[in-house]
This record gives C-alpha cells, sequence and structure tokens, in this order.
C-alpha cells in the first residue's frame, strides 16, 4: 500500500506569476527522525505508511507523491526596513494542500528540498540543526496555544551542506495555514500589478477570512481582519517570553501564525531589550520592540491594498489609516487582559496596569527569570508563602514590596487559593524551549547522532503547564555557562 496525500490545491490556480513549477531535488539517502504522528492524524494522513520507506522519500523530496503539485511561492519584503523586491521561497516547496479532520486547509511544504528558481545562489538546503530548532520550537508553540506553523517530520538526507563547516542536510515538513505573507502582497504591489493584489486578496479572503466576502468593503475588512490576528498573536507571543528574531514582512503571516523560526528565541531573565538573533545588530527585533514592528509590517500591507480602497489615493489612505489605528488598542488589550490572568486576577480595577508593570520593573532589575516567576508566582497564591519567587530576584526585598500589594489586590477577589492558583498555572507555563536546551539537543543529534535528547524535550514541551517531576530539570534556567547569548539563521 504506498502513501497518499488527499491533496486538494487552489494556489497553483493562480496565474503562473504566484508561484514557479519546480520538484524537490532528491536526495541520497533519506532517514526519517521524527514523524509528529497525532499531527499526521489530523491532516488525514496514515501515520504507519509515512515511517515506511516510501515515506521518508516523500517527507525529504526524493519521491513525489500522487497529487502533488510542487511550487515555489513568490513574495517581497522589507528585510531589516530594506526592501527586496524579489525573494520567494528559496529553499521550500510546497508539495500541495489538503483538508484536515477539522475543515481546515492546511499547506504541506517541504523546507531544505533544493533549490528553486528564488535560491538568489543559495543550495536551497537546510542543515539539520536550524531543523530541529523550528520543529521543537513550532511544537512548544502550538502546545502553549499560540498560532503557528507547525512540524510534520523531520529527515536526514544523507548528504551535507556546507555552511561555516560541512553539517548534516536535512528537510523539515512544515504544515501551515498558508504561507502566504505580507511580503506576497508587497510582490505584486512593487511592479504595480492591481490585479494581482486584487487576486490575492481574494484568494486570502476565501481561504481564511471567508465571513468577509460578503461585506461591504472586503479588503478594507480584510486589512482589519489580519490587524486583529496580529495584534492577538504578538500579545501572546510576549506573553511567554517569545522573540521571533526576524519580523521581516516576508516573515509575516496572512494568516495569523508564528512562522519562520529561524534566530528566534525564548528569554530566560526579563529584560525588554532582549536580542539574541545574531544578524539584528541594532536591536529593530528585540523583545519589547516586537508589537511596534508589527504595526510597520501591517502598514506595508496597508500600502499594498490602497489602489483596492479607493480610485482617491487621499481617500484611500485615510482609510487605511484609520483602520491601522486600532492596533495599539488591540494589542494593549490583549497584552494586559494576559498579564492580569499570569497574576492570577479576575476582574479588572483601577491601577492593576501599574502593579504588573511594577512587577515586570522588579524583574528586569532584578534579572528574574521571566518564566519561573510568574510560575511560582502562582505557587505563592496557594500556599502564601513566597521564598521559592524570591529567590529569583537578585534582591528579594524587590519583590516583598510588590508581593504585599499584589496580596492585598488578589484578596479583594472572592476566589479561593486553590482556584487562583489553577488559572495562573493554566497561562504560566512550568516547562518552554530554553536557548540552551535547544543547543544541547542539536549538539548531540550533529555530533554523535543522538536523537534521544531531542525526543525527551519534546516529550517535555509537550504538556508545558503541567508539573512534571521526573524532567523538573528542563524548568530549570541555564547556568552561568551554559546562557547561549546568541541564536542564528538557518540560512
Amino acid at each position: 500500500m504506498t502513501v497518499h496525500f488527499p491533496f486538494q490545491n487552489t494556489y497553483t490556480a493562480l496565474p503562473d506569476g504566484f508561484f514557479a513549477r519546480v520538484a524537490p531535488t532528491p536526495v541520497a539517502a533519506p532517514r526519517l527522525i521524527k514523524l509528529n504522528r497525532p499531527l499526521a492524524v489530523r491532516l488525514g494522513l496514515d501515520p504507519d505508511l509515512l515511517e515506511t520507506p516510501e515515506g521518508a522519500e516523500i517527507l525529504a523530496g526524493k519521491r513525489l507523491p500522487d497529487g502533488a503539485e510542487p511550487i515555489a511561492m513568490a513574495y517581497a519584503g522589507h528585510q531589516f526596513g530594506y526592501f527586496v523586491p524579489q525573494l520567494g521561497d528559496g529553499r521550500a516547496i510546497l508539495l500541495g494542500e489538503v483538508v484536515d479532520i477539522d475543515g481546515v486547509r492546511r499547506d504541506i511544504q517541504l523546507k531544505g528540498s533544493g533549490p528553486t528558481p528564488f535560491s538568489r545562489r543559495g543550495d536551497g538546503r537546510a542543515a539539520l540543526g536550524p531543523v530541529l530548532r523550528e520543529y521543537i520550537v513550532s511544537e512548544a508553540m502550538a502546545a502553549l496555544g499560540i498560532p503557528t506553523t507547525r512540524s510534520l517530520a523531520a529527515t536526514i538526507t544523507g548528504e551535507h551542506v556546507m555552511r561555516e563547516t560541512a553539517l548534516p542536510g536535512a528537510v523539515l515538513t512544515r504544515v501551515a495555514a498558508s504561507h502566504i505573507r505580507v511580503g506576497t502582497f508587497q510582490y505584486f504591489a512593487a511592479r504595480g500589478d492591481t490585479d494581482g493584489v486584487k487576486r490575492l486578496a481574494d484568494h486570502v479572503i476565501a481561504r481564511h477570512y471567508p465571513d468577509l466576502a460578503g461585506a461591504e468593503q472586503p479588503y478594507h475588512a480584510l486589512l482589519a481582519g489580519v490587524i486583529a490576528r496580529q495584534a492577538d498573536l504578538v500579545a501572546r507571543w510576549l506573553l511567554v517570553g517569545f522573540i521571533h528574531g526576524v519580523m521581516n514582512t516576508d516573515n509575516t503571516s496572512i494568516s495569523g501564525e508564528t512562522i519562520d523560526y529561524g534566530p528566534c528565541a525564548f528569554m530566560d531573565h526579563y529584560d525588554p531589550a532582549a536580542v539574541f538573533s545574531s544578524i539584528d545588530e541594532q536591536g529593530r527585533y528585540a523583545y519589547a520592540n516586537q508589537p511596534r514592528i508589527a504595526l510597520w509590517n501591517l502598514t506595508r500591507l496597508a500600502e499594498c491594498l490602497l489602489p483596492l480602497f479607493s480610485d482617491d489615493k487621499d481617500k484611500a489612505i485615510e482609510q487605511a489609516q484609520a483602520i491601522l489605528a486600532e492596533f495599539p488598542g488591540k494589542f494593549t488589550n490583549a497584552y494586559n487582559a494576559g498579564l492580569l490572568r499570569k497574576i492570577g486576577l479576575f476582574t479588572e480595577q483601577d491601577g492593576d496596569d501599574a502593579l504588573v508593570q511594577d512587577l515586570l520593573d522588579a524583574m528586569a532589575k532584578n534579572h528574574a527569570d521571566f518564566t519561573l516567576t510568574f510560575r511560582r508566582l502562582g505557587d505563592a497564591a496557594e500556599d502564601e508563602t513566597y521564598g521559592d519567587v524570591r529567590s529569583l530576584f537578585a534582591e528579594p526585598a524587590a519583590f516583598d514590596e510588590w508581593a504585599a500589594r499584589w496580596r492585598q489586590r488578589i484578596s479583594a477577589e472572592p476566589q479561593t487559593p486553590a482556584m487562583r492558583a489553577a488559572v495562573m498555572r493554566s497561562v504560566n507555563p512550568a516547562f518552554i524551549p530554553r536557548n540552551h536546551r535547544i543547543e544541547a539537543v542539536i549538539e548531540a543529534a550533529v555530533n554523535r547522532d543522538d536523537f534521544a535528547p531531542f525526543e525527551e524535550l519534546l516529550t517535555v514541551l509537550s504538556t508545558p503547564f503541567k508539573e512534571q517531576p521526573a524532567f523538573a530539570d528542563y524548568a530549570s534556567p541555564p547556568e552561568p555557562h551554559q546562557r547561549v547569548l546568541q541564536t542564528f539563521c538557518g540560512t
């Protein structure tokens, strides 16, 4: 019995200018190292067949499944503020689309599957380390409840790729609501192709915002919809200490998913100015800058849509500005509401936002671990002791002053300590994919072909909100000698 993908492709029905038809480059000796079996089932795929040699060949790009229409998508993008009119999938090939068991259409894409017309002299390949990083972090984000692309499989190609040195080659099978980006709109807008922008907008509405199809002003509503999803998404990032690392417009998904896990990182100690990406030398995409950059990216999308708003350019700009003005409020509402949940408040009162900000300020000044501070605060809500939280602060007295105010505030609400703690533990994870843990996984895999640490870390991160005594060490921040100060782009 052969592997079957129930492809129902819609993007390839768009004009040829939207993509280039290109097949994956066959690899020497594909070996499956990880299959996401639950995700395979949700996609209507047979995980047992995917784990066969034939399945490994498909997931590594050596064999095409029936019904695949492999393409590399065209897009442009602002990279660190500078516009590049043609980027496109330089090392990724979209095999096709399937409709999952929930009726949601999903792209299945091979990342690292060889050169395409958009490779710009690159080899189109991926090294094992970045593939493992994206698998780990994307699945961790899904477990945290944050909209994200998913990882279906990771395969080794049996070949090496050259970066600074020779590294094992690998392919990631990525699943997304779609791979359409702000940069996809920019690609057509930069060429003055208003028809292309309109065709793309209509496709996006049909696929991601079908309730807008009958709107009086569907393109205005589309911009508003994308803004709402991005505002919520970035708020969720900040609430778990996530730093995307490379928020270019070509890495901003129209569907509202987190996409392209390159030099991403989760903070250990709280620092609003935290930057890990080796290529973000000016801190453009620092942790606290992410909301501002999201709005900047969305403004670029609005510019692309202006011809669809009105023939009167001034009127179109005025309309776009009014819609863009909704972003700060939507982000702030989502972020502040999330912060209140993190400190265990069920109602909102005057002074609550300042209370939370004072905690964050004390955390920053005292190098307190972001994840553990909130997690242990949940324990303190139940047992009314502070030792485990205080120990995270360089000067524990800074926490004591805040804790007295917090205790007084929560006493004004009727919830029991156990109820409050339970809610706090449901939003404050105990486990995140800490940088030093990811690096240890990559080192074991690349240098020793040992994937046991990879499997164990995935197990821990699959239930981030639960106490896992057998894996308690995974909750700990790194020792000074374990700290990872830079992360790197997969290319």
